[in-house]
């Protein structure tokens, strides 16, 4: 879903909340709030350019989701106590719920983050102030509903760590990840698209107990098709509720499963709901 790159913007939309703009002051190192909102801005007009979505124009990428996961601080745990721990971001946009991660502790070089567009991540570090040098965490461009990039189909697994320098795709990830993030990007899908990739990301985990993917997205009370007005687009998504969602992730694999729907206001001011969700491998598997 997008505009056109001709929708004007409205820089009125812009706000952060306590958390986010001490992140941005400390990652971009721009303190004064006035000078941090004209680098924000100015980051957004040339992203709109490229790719004119949704979460860009309303600001979605300066959001937190990550932090505010009600699992975050037992993943960090992971980073800190797993040897050779592996994290994912799927769908990262800008990056800034790696970064996020990076900066609460998870190793920079054990941090891997996806988007459909190389793009997304090359302004990351202009919004970021940073380079590869900098920041060395793996990026990799790719369709996660294309099984040459993203397949529930494992193939060969290496005992091996990866070199994450060489990946192609994610399929060269299979059974290696200890923690995957994916917040704004299953309801983007249909209903079999979304049950496929979970699929699919459920293969990404390292059969460890303990390894878990979580997040959050659009989610309902009862599941369905919704069609809603977003910033003057007419949208469909599917939406799962709790209960169908979790049986998705135990239909893939051994996996304790959380999902709770919390009541959010939408970008045209109504109510909506945003499902909170984790899938935790609680049974050794054989790979």
């Amino acid at each position: 879903m997008a505009f056109t790159s001709n929708t004007p913007l409205d820089p009125s939309l812009y706000r952060l909340d306590p958390a986010a703009l001490e992140f941005f002051q400390q990652q971009t190192g721009v303190t004064e709030e006035g000078d941090l909102k004209h680098h924000i801005l100015a980051v957004q007009a040339k992203a709109f350019a490229v790719a004119p979505y949704p979460c860009i124009y309303s600001f979605g990428f300066t959001s937190l989701r990550i932090s505010g996961h009600p699992k975050y601080q037992s993943v960090l745990q992971l980073g800190r106590n797993c040897r050779n721990s592996l994290f994912l971001d799927l769908g990262c946009c800008f990056g800034n719920d790696a970064r996020k991660a990076v900066a609460d502790g998870w190793p920079i070089t054990q941090v891997i983050a996806t988007d459909l567009r190389q793009e997304f991540w090359d302004l990351g570090h202009v919004l970021f102030r940073s380079t590869p040098t900098s920041f060395p965490s793996q990026f990799i461009a790719g369709d996660c509903l294309d099984p040459a990039f993203l397949s529930s189909e494992s193939g060969h697994t290496s005992q091996s760590p990866p070199d994450l320098s060489s990946l192609v795709s994610l399929n060269d990830l299979h059974g290696k990840l200890t923690a995957i993030h994916a917040s704004s990007v299953f309801h983007l899908f249909s209903a079999e698209q979304q049950a496929s990739l979970v699929r699919a990301v459920a293969a990404l985990l390292s059969p460890v107990p303990g390894s878990i993917v979580f997040g959050s997205h659009v989610g309902l009370p009862k599941q369905g098709t919704i069609r809603e007005e977003i910033l003057g687009m007419t949208v469909d998504m599917y939406c799962y509720d709790p209960e169908s969602w979790n049986k998705l992730w135990e239909d893939a694999g051994p996996f304790k499963t959380e999902a709770v729907l919390k009541e959010v206001i939408t970008p045209n001011g109504g109510i909506g709901w945003r499902m909170v969700w984790s899938a935790t491998m609680s049974t050794k598997l054989t790979v």
